[in-house]
């Protein structure tokens, strides 16, 4: 009797270790999705995100060499947010530095920036 309980609780403990595993598995964020946000990748498809290296700026927009090798025009204003390590501002986005941008897609394919994040230079 006590042997048939002791293999029915081996049993049980398998089938509900596994059921976990495989719950876990199913409930796991997308890392790879999120590491290709960060660096800019697929930016054409998660709407209003994107990053890259700045090859073209003027007073109200910069334009942002992708990782695809594409460009991308980036709006900005007076409100919206740039940061680095240490607040920052619009003349701090100079050509050639990397940043990540968050805001809202335009219908020609250009973000209105509500936040640019000035990236430090990888060496």
């Amino acid at each position: 009797m006590i042997i048939a309980v002791v293999i029915t609780l081996i049993i049980a403990g398998g089938a509900g270790f596994y059921g976990g595993m495989l719950y876990g598995k199913s409930a796991r964020p997308d890392l790879s999705a999120n590491l290709n946000r960060q660096r800019g990748i697929g930016a054409q498809q998660n709407g209003g995100f994107s990053g890259g290296e700045i090859i073209k700026k003027d007073d109200t927009s910069i334009t942002i060499k992708l990782s695809s090798g594409s460009s991308q025009i980036i709006l900005f204003s007076g409100a919206t947010k740039v940061t680095k390590s240490a607040e920052g501002s619009a003349t701090d986005l100079i050509i050639g530095g990397q940043v990540t941008v968050t805001g809202s897609k335009n219908q020609d394919g250009s973000i209105t920036a509500q936040s640019i994040q000035i990236r430090p230079q990888s060496q």
